[in-house]
């Protein structure tokens, strides 16, 4: 009887989810019901999901609004009903349309007007599909109206926004909010009404006894009215599942891809390549995941042909059919990698393919993709009010001051200091957090279908530009619908830029492929970085905890690195399993301290869980899983799966199982928990396989292309370092930093030779229209000659002219500085008024006479850290005192567990909270030779001797030694001063 409920996804409106709605209509004893958020279709096919084990039939609408305004209802007959609403939405929300007050005509859809909006219209012809909405409150109204003789388009519209005063009070702080007014100053006509909630169906009934018609109206209207899709067990693969013309041509299509490919990969492919080439594409048939390959491969082929970059990733990095036709460049023998995690006979979704491009690549293929393929849609995510930012929100809307809102939004309260309003914040603060706030785009997911993406939601056009539907993944997923994963990374857009930036500065050289990975992986000096740690700017692989790691490791091969990658994510290094794997890595002797089953299983891991692949062998093999069981700790780890009583269900039958085996409980709970520990955090194989193999070409490029690789690092917002490291690496590798220059430097940075010029892009407040005039007048007509010369072909004003003479960008000229600045304000003061217009004769400069003035390298520092942040020469030189006797960097194994004094330069620092809950903080420095070294400041330092901002530290310590990585803990340390700034007028005495 209910045709107008709303839920939380009826954005800042609705307050309660698809599922307390349900639970409503069951309590009311509701056996049909409509869902019907406003302008929005996020919680529809959830809504039928669950409706069913609650035995509630649902029905589909939208309520059409504009703002608050209601214009109508849609309700779907059937899913081509669904389909022709969502339409209907979509074409408004695209173009920014307002929603007409009458609709155009719908074949399988109903329309409700709601009695007021009819009135207002004084709408007389209704056609067949349309109706006339009356609520118990209408009731008193309709008697004297023309309405009363439409009998048989009157129907119940007793709208549920609400079950409760409290959920009334939160629906009217949700409109404040979405009004960004005060509370007191909402007007009634943006709230739903106190009586929109769910009364018993007798109840309503019986408000309509008298008007037996509108109850019979209603119910023929619901009964006509019939939505169906498949869900969990049942449900069936929505994804586009013909590529071509037919199953059957695909099939022979991606056969023939791998006859044509196969001897890039394999010379002389061996029985084992062959057999499990043959074992893949039957399963890949046999699981109707043929299409699913061949998008894919579709993508990826345009990619390379338009010259991009590219890494794949997921569980189908675990195929060697992916690895034949090149969607990934991980070879799954080599890695002797586990087939079952990429593809199972329980696992009814296809694998994953995450695809990195650069990121300034991206957005193409995505557009490429909707441009090829009929019936695609981005996915979204929901954004949800997060606590103290509801809070705030709350405190506006009360009107209450700032400092309050402050206090109560980090929790710096006592509760007995509170007021009414405090409390109430607090209060309906804590119900709104998690609501749905707005819908934003998934950051990789997109929907290649069959059908139309209408026939499953209304689409949304954000300002991606691609249309985007209204629900998450989650829920995809659970209808049959796959996405495809295309991301976009810095890391790729290094090498892509690196490569470009070879042909311009070293011509003389061949084109680099840059796909020949194997040949990096058994180039000696590659791997020599990865031993030694000399990774930065390389992608995955720099940071210092990485860093360290490789060097306990000793990592010098392909292996070792994806080993690596693994070993440092959160799942294997919170177990405790991390340092156990370097134990055994580094000692064979400890390797038989693992258990003979577990060693059994992972040889390759010395019997530790690295990969999540490890978590499925050890439940098929350890504990006698079947690989369905086994699948669903797979998905627990990631996230994928609505409920933890699945997983409960599996942890229960594991013990048991282990118990039968006859394992002790203690090596039960051990193995369980470090399965455990993985959650959220574990990575495939063959997913770190895909990381190493990016690391590998990164690597390549710094090994033998280093000051262009560190250009290319630069232009893509670096990476794990601040810009300034960066340049320090760029210096360390023999390259010569310049300031930019206004004959040479480009907006980004460029290299000539071995000289790095700035780029113009770097300068604080230098305005974009600044540097595109200059570029474009000195691409049009040459260099320029002297500061008159810029002056009169450039439309600058002083505060911008003087940025670029401060940073020395006139250099080529000379003259000093502060001579330059003067010239300046005398030029352009003596010409005022500039133009746009170029001028047709150039009148002569004046020239104004100066007296020696000179700059000193201290000032220039000084101005190349107030302009560029950092400056261009040694930072050890800018310190005012003399160094104390210090031990360096590559000395520190010398002095093993003795105190040492060293001068670092602070590069990055991070905190830990430690497992007894006290802080600790990790520094990385370099030297004065530029060599890295680490510090430990354990808690009782950290507060005693902070680490205070970039600057050259004093770090007394003593020096201690993990696994051949030597680093210090810290005792006591202080910053230096720098020499004052001569720039700074004496002190008035």
């Amino acid at each position: 009887m209910y045709l107008n409920c709303h839920t939380y996804y009826s954005l800042r409106f609705g307050t309660f989810s698809e599922v307390d709605l349900l639970e409503l209509a069951q309590k009311n004893e509701v056996s049909c019901l409509a869902l019907t958020d406003i302008n929005n279709t996020s919680a529809c096919l959830n809504f039928v999901r669950k409706s069913k084990s609650l035995g509630i039939k649902p029905v589909l609408g939208i309520d059409f609004r504009d703002g608050a305004e209601q214009r109508f209802v849609g309700l779907a007959k059937n899913n081509d009903g669904f389909y022709e609403l969502n339409r209907f939405l979509s074409h408004h929300s695209h173009q920014k349309k307002t929603l007409p007050k009458t609709t155009p005509h719908f074949e399988q859809a109903f329309v409700v007007y709601p009695f007021e909006q009819v009135m207002q219209l004084e709408k007389k012809q209704f056609k067949d599909y349309e109706f006339i909405g009356v609520s118990i409150r209408d009731l008193r109204k309709l008697p004297f109206t023309i309405y009363k003789e439409y009998r048989d388009k009157l129907v119940i519209q007793q709208q549920v926004t609400v079950r409760s005063k409290r959920d009334f009070n939160a629906h009217r702080l949700l409109r404040a909010i979405d009004n960004n007014t005060l509370l007191s100053k909402l007007p009634k006509s943006e709230e739903c009404s106190e009586q929109d909630v769910m009364i018993p169906v007798g109840e309503l009934e019986q408000a309509f006894q008298w008007h037996p018609h509108i109850i019979e109206n209603t119910r023929i209207l619901l009964e006509a009215c019939s939505i169906e899709f498949a869900f969990d067990g049942e449900r069936i693969t929505q994804n586009q599942s013909v590529y071509s013309t037919s199953k059957e041509a695909d099939y022979a299509m991606l056969e023939q891809l791998c006859v044509d490919h196969i001897s890039k990969r394999y010379a002389n492919p061996s029985k084992q390549v062959m057999d499990r080439l043959a074992k893949e594409l039957k399963t890949i048939k046999e699981m109707d995941f043929v299409s699913y390959f061949l998008i894919n491969y579709d993508i990826v082929h345009h990619s390379k042909q338009k010259g991009y970059v590219h890494v794949g990733r997921g569980s189908g990095a675990n195929s060697i059919v992916a690895y034949i036709i090149g969607i990934t460049d991980v070879d799954p023998i080599e890695l002797d990698l586990y087939f079952e995690r990429f593809i199972n006979p329980y696992r009814v979704s296809p694998p994953d393919f995450d695809i990195d491009f650069s990121w300034k690549d991206r957005d193409d293929v995505t557009q490429y993709i909707f441009d090829r393929f009929e019936h695609v849609a981005l996915l979204a995510t929901y954004n949800t009010f997060k606590y103290r930012a509801v809070v705030r929100e709350l405190g506006k809307v009360f009107g209450m001051p700032k400092e309050e809102i402050d206090k109560i939004s980090v929790g710096k309260y006592e509760k007995r200091e509170l007021d009414e309003l405090g409390n109430l914040v607090i209060k309906y603060g804590e119900l709104i957090k998690g609501f749905p706030n707005h819908l934003s785009v998934h950051s990789c997911g997109i929907l290649i279908l069959d059908k139309p993406i209408h026939y499953f939601s209304a689409t949304d056009m954000p300002p991606k530009g691609f249309p985007t539907v209204q629900f998450d993944m989650i829920i995809a997923e659970d209808t049959g619908m796959f996405k495809f994963d295309i991301l976009g990374q810095r890391g790729l857009a290094k090498i892509q830029d690196t490569l470009e930036i070879i042909r311009y500065n070293r011509p003389e050289l061949p084109p680099i492929d840059i796909t020949e990975v194997e040949k990096f992986k058994k180039d000696v000096q590659v791997n020599t970085l990865l031993k030694e740690g000399k990774a930065t700017g390389a992608y995955y692989v720099e940071s210092p905890a990485m860093r360290g790691l490789m060097r306990k490791l000793e990592t010098q091969d392909y292996l070792g690195l994806v080993a690596a990658s693994s070993i440092i994510r959160p799942g294997v290094s919170g177990s405790g399993m991390k340092h156990e794997y370097i134990k055994r890595h580094r000692h064979r002797e400890l390797r038989k301290q693992a258990h003979p089953v577990l060693l059994d299983i992972m040889p390759e891991t010395y019997g530790v869980m690295v990969y999540q692949e490890d978590v499925l062998k050890v439940a098929h093999l350890f504990a006698g899983l079947n690989l369905g069981e086994a699948d669903v700790l797979r998905r627990g780890m990631s996230g994928k799966f609505r409920s933890r009583a699945e997983f409960t269900a599996v942890e229960q039958k594991f013990i048991a199982n282990c118990r039968e085996r006859g394992y002790e409980d203690a090596l039960i709970f051990e193995v369980w928990e470090q399965i455990k520990s993985f959650a959220g955090y574990a990575f495939a194989k063959g997913h770190s396989a895909s990381y190493a193999v990016e690391s590998y070409q990164s690597l390549y490029l710094k090994c033998y292309f280093p000051l262009e690789f560190m250009v290319a690092v630069l232009n893509n917002g670096g990476g794990f370092y601040s810009k300034e490291h960066y340049i320090h690496e760029a210096k360390m590798l023999g390259g010569i930093v310049e300031a930019p220059c206004i004959n040479t430097s480009d907006h980004p940075n460029i290299i000539k030779g071995k000289h790095l010029f700035l780029g113009f892009g770097n300068l604080k407040n230098l305005e974009s229209f600044t540097i595109q005039r200059l570029l474009s007048e000195r691409q049009l007509n040459g260099v320029f000659k002297s500061l008159d010369d810029f002056v009169d072909r450039v439309v600058i004003g002083i505060e911008q002219l003087t940025i670029l003479i401060r940073i020395d960008a006139f250099r080529f000229m000379g003259v000093s500085k502060k001579e330059l600045l003067w010239q300046a304000i005398f030029k352009l003061n003596a010409t005022k008024s500039r133009s746009a217009q170029k001028a047709l004769f150039v009148a002569p400069q004046k020239h104004f006479s100066l007296p020696q003035l000179q700059t000193t390298w201290i000032e220039d520092a000084y101005d190349q850290m107030e302009l560029l942040d950092f400056p261009l020469c040694d930072y050890f030189d800018l310190i005012q005192e003399p160094l104390k006797p210090h031990v360096k960097a590559r000395d520190m194994e010398m002095f093993l567990n003795k105190p040492v004094l060293l001068y670092g330069k602070l590069v990055n620092t991070r905190f830990h909270k430690a497992s007894n809950g006290k802080v600790m903080r990790f520094c990385t420095f370099v030297d004065v030779e530029g060599h890295y070294f680490d510090t430990v400041h354990f808690h009782d330092t950290v507060d005693q001797y902070p680490i205070h901002g970039i600057g050259v530290y004093e770090c007394f310590g003593k020096v201690v030694e993990d696994f051949g990585f030597c680093s210090i803990e810290v005792i006591r340390s202080r910053k230096l001063a720098l020499k004052p700034d001569p720039r700074m007028a004496e002190p008035i005495k």
